[in-house]
């Protein structure tokens, strides 16, 4: 660091994102992406918008709110775009942190980050000793929450009755659901929207439709949570999606039937993936997300992640001291979980 950092940041640990790495060809089951690639539609809508690329593009993203306003059944002042929902938990953490943000020990690792970035106070609930979240934790806490629902790295999900109890009995701070694999199976917190007007919530298209590289995300809540979240990005960015990722994810969401007929299929071979590592004697959590969550008695999650590694797989690993002995699988294709479930058992055998 130089010694012009303001030293309020001295202290920050950048959030660690997964590998890309650029040495070999890897079957890259470590970044929860998805093993389809965008249709031809969305690479030539993204396309036309290059040709135009030396014009802004709409600060406001009209098209694509209107559109994410009819899949999401939401009025239109109710859902805001966004660079990634990385953006927009960001400005959550900004915006509604004043009394602090809860959120769970093990979850999504960019929250500790931004409570810190912000100098937010962060109240980090244990998971329970079978990684669940308790929903009796977040009651009546007086400050705001932040769920990620399925929970990443364990893909548990909470029932919808849960995250309305929390939500009613936080009426007076803003409970934010990141439910950026919910299309991969739970059920979504839109329709208490109708309810509460302090529920957030956060859809990425990273993952159920095919845009990780584009960078594409919602905040969908009350018309005041939109407003507050929209000063904060007019100050630091109102030009925040690019023309070529406002085109993809409006044909996206045209497609919205097939990518979530994607997201079934991707369900169908987690399932039985996971019965599979089961019977290899894995322990898996029950994922309702894009990935698994697994560890085995005979050998480390870091010897197994290495051990993949070495073989061309990338998962992920964490060296979090509840979690060390697990890896994360993110679900690829069929011949892909095929090829890792080949690799485990060759590591396994191999003990």
């Amino acid at each position: 660091m130089s010694r012009f950092l303001h030293n309020k940041y001295a202290a920050l640990t950048a959030y660690t994102p997964g590998e890309q790495p650029q040495d070999k060809q890897y079957i890259k089951l470590n970044t929860n992406e998805s093993p389809f690639p965008p249709t031809q539609a969305v690479v030539l809508a993204a396309g036309e918008a290059a040709a135009r690329a030396h014009l802004y593009c709409d600060p406001d993203v009209r098209l694509l709110r209107r559109k994410a306003a009819e899949v999401f059944e939401v009025g239109v002042d109710n859902v805001l775009a966004f660079n990634g929902s990385d953006e927009v938990l960001y400005f959550i953490f900004a915006a509604f942190g004043q009394q602090g943000i809860a959120f769970p020990d093990i979850s999504y690792g960019f929250y500790p980050v931004f409570a810190k970035a912000n100098g937010v106070e962060a109240k980090v609930i244990p998971l329970t000793r079978d990684l669940r979240i308790d929903p009796d934790d977040y009651l009546d806490l007086g400050m705001c929450i932040v769920i990620a629902n399925p929970n990443a790295p364990t893909g548990i999900c909470l029932a919808l009755d849960d995250i309305e109890r929390i939500v009613a009995s936080n009426r007076s701070h803003v409970v934010a659901v990141d439910e950026a694999y919910i299309d991969f199976g739970g059920d979504s917190a839109l329709p208490l929207l109708k309810k509460f007007d302090n529920l957030l919530i956060i859809r990425t298209l990273s993952k159920s439709h095919s845009l990780a590289g584009a960078r594409i995300g919602f905040g969908i809540g009350a018309k005041d949570i939109m407003d507050d979240l929209d000063l904060l990005r007019c100050c630091v960015n109102p030009y925040n999606v690019s023309a070529m990722g406002q085109a993809a994810a409006l044909q996206a969401l045209q497609e919205n039937d097939l990518n979530l007929k994607r997201c079934r299929q991707i369900a169908r071979i987690r399932e039985h993936t996971a019965q599979t590592m089961k019977n290899m004697g894995f322990e898996v959590t029950p994922s309702l997300a894009n990935f698994l969550f697994a560890k085995h008695s005979q050998v480390t999650g870091e010897a197994l992640y290495a051990g993949l590694r070495e073989k061309g797989i990338l998962v992920r690993w964490f060296s979090t001291p509840r979690i060390r002995d697990h890896i994360r699988v993110t679900v690829g294709s069929h011949q892909q979980m095929e090829m890792f479930l080949s690799a485990a058992r060759d590591i396994l055998e191999d003990r």
